[in-house]
């Protein structure tokens, strides 16, 4: 089994450190972590150090810490722009996204969406869905945390925007193309559009095509939309040959 990854601030500059807070709290209480078993130290943005159990105390872990290493960001980078799934499917799709390799994940209120984020509700929302891409991101041993943009959530227009940059797709199942077949970009940015429920409409497919998007489809069956962007990623990742 491959040692468990913390998240810190910052990674150790001397060859000891001491793991506190609520990591630390994790590590020594509730995985119980012992003297001499190793974990990895990571920073979210692409530094990695391996460490080793140095001594135990009540919610936190002195550490002696070894090799160190940076993983470069990838290229192109792979967003998904997730309209707002019901009830907890949209964490079920932040989770499997983050563990599959999204960057980014963008909240999106689609006309169709059931849920709705406004105000407190959306802040506390979006933090739900940043709090599972880190837990995710521990989980899968990555290297780099995913963001999940938006104030909290983006509106068609502010989407059709961030469309225009890069290589950008959305889902649709009357789309003749397919992502597997189409022409990707060898760097820079590629997003994927994936509706609510209820799908996405004729006035919202028209808005992204004008900003330069390609419609396209996965296969002939009708993904959910809790599983729709982690199956897009999946073919990216074949394509790309990441996988």
């Amino acid at each position: 089994m491959s040692d468990p990854l913390f998240l810190v601030d910052a990674l150790p500059t001397g060859d000891s450190a001491v793991l506190t807070g609520p990591e630390g709290h994790h590590a020594a209480t509730v995985q119980r972590l012992r003297v001499g078993q190793g974990l990895l130290l990571g920073d979210g943005r692409g530094g990695i150090a391996r460490a080793r159990v140095a001594a135990v105390a009540r919610g936190e872990l002195e550490l002696a810490v070894g090799e160190r290493w940076l993983t470069p960001a990838a290229d192109p980078r792979l967003v998904v722009v997730q309209g707002l799934p019901k009830g907890e499917r949209g964490e079920l799709a932040v989770q499997s996204m983050t563990e599959v390799g999204v960057d980014e994940i963008v909240p999106w209120a689609a006309a169709r969406c059931v849920t709705q984020w406004r105000g407190e509700r959306g802040a506390k929302a979006r933090g739900k869905w940043a709090a599972v891409a880190r837990e995710a991101m521990k989980q899968a041993r990555r290297s780099w945390l995913p963001s999940v943009a938006g104030a909290p959530v983006e509106s068609t227009a502010i989407v059709a925007d961030r469309l225009r940059e890069g290589a950008s797709f959305v889902l649709h199942e009357e789309a003749t193309d397919r992502l597997t077949t189409v022409g990707l970009p060898a760097a820079g940015v590629i997003t994927v559009v994936v509706g609510p429920e209820g799908g996405i409409t004729a006035d919202e497919l028209a808005a992204f095509a004008a900003a330069g998007a390609r419609a396209v489809r996965l296969g002939d069956s009708v993904l959910r939309t809790s599983t729709a962007g982690v199956a897009a990623l999946s073919v990216l990742n074949a394509r790309l040959d990441r996988w």
